[in-house]
């Protein structure tokens, strides 16, 4: 079965989205959903980007069932890993997504994060943190949206290009593939060309120091981008020699189409 393992609900702070019409569209679709809720500790802003666990397992575990799981996406820091492996221990989530939201108390969505940096500079302090974390937080499946910041990024090509970047993604990837985690086909910026042509060396590059696995996410915040682009990053994904898998119990299951 095919999965969306990326999306965010009410339970997020930049989403409004109703379970009820989440768990339509995938069933309009024909497609696996498990939501991701965010979950980033110590966000600049005060009560942003965190949420009630157990509220959020009462509310919605009657959904739960074959096609509908419950997930979490995790802010990583490195000063925070304790505190992020404190709050998941306790509860049954089904996958775990780490991503990089965050970079020395600055959201990267704000401008102030680029402000009278190159690019290199900028990037290079993404690569460091990202690596940083992926030695600290074992306990994540995947490792989300690896070109998160581009998509906010202040340059006149913002795109993580492998050519550009490769001492920075080697070390990344090959970390991903030491750890035995999944590296996520976030399906967000798919409609662009320049972001499928820059990503595609990326994945290959991941298949070729051993990567196995990737999970595909839309990281909808709207019943209408859930699965979206996913015929997309199907192809990447067997371009690039990667099998799609998804995430249930904490135990991934290959997809079948």
């Amino acid at each position: 079965m095919l999965f969306d393992t990326h999306m965010h609900t009410r339970f997020s702070t930049d989403s409004t989205m109703d379970i009820e019409d989440a768990v339509a569209k995938g069933r309009e679709l024909g497609m696996g959903i498990t939501f991701t809720e965010h979950l980033d500790l110590d966000y600049p802003k005060p009560q942003a980007f965190i949420f009630d666990i157990d509220e959020y397992f009462e509310a919605y575990s009657h959904y739960r069932g074959d096609k509908v799981l419950l997930g979490i996406e995790i802010g990583m820091r490195g000063e925070l890993a304790q505190a992020n492996r404190t709050a998941l221990e306790k509860y049954p989530f089904d996958f775990v997504i780490g991503s990089i939201h965050v970079i020395e108390g600055i959201d990267i969505y704000e401008n102030q994060f680029y402000l009278g940096r190159s690019k290199r500079e900028v990037y290079g302090q993404y690569f460091a943190s990202m690596l940083e974390c992926l030695s600290c937080y074992e306990f994540i499946d995947s490792l989300g949206h690896i070109d998160y910041i581009a998509r906010y990024a202040q340059f006149d090509d913002p795109e993580l290009h492998y050519s550009e970047f490769a001492d920075y993604f080697d070390q990344v990837l090959a970390t991903v593939v030491a750890k035995q985690k999944a590296l996520e086909i976030n399906t967000r910026r798919l409609d662009q060309p320049e972001t499928v042509k820059a990503l595609i060396p990326v994945y290959r590059r991941f298949a070729e120091l051993g990567g196995r696995w990737v999970t595909l996410g839309s990281d909808a915040h709207t019943p209408q981008d859930i699965g979206r682009h996913f015929p997309l990053a199907l192809e990447i994904a067997d371009r690039c020699g990667l099998r799609p898998v998804w995430f249930d119990a904490r135990q991934p299951h290959y997809v079948k189409l």
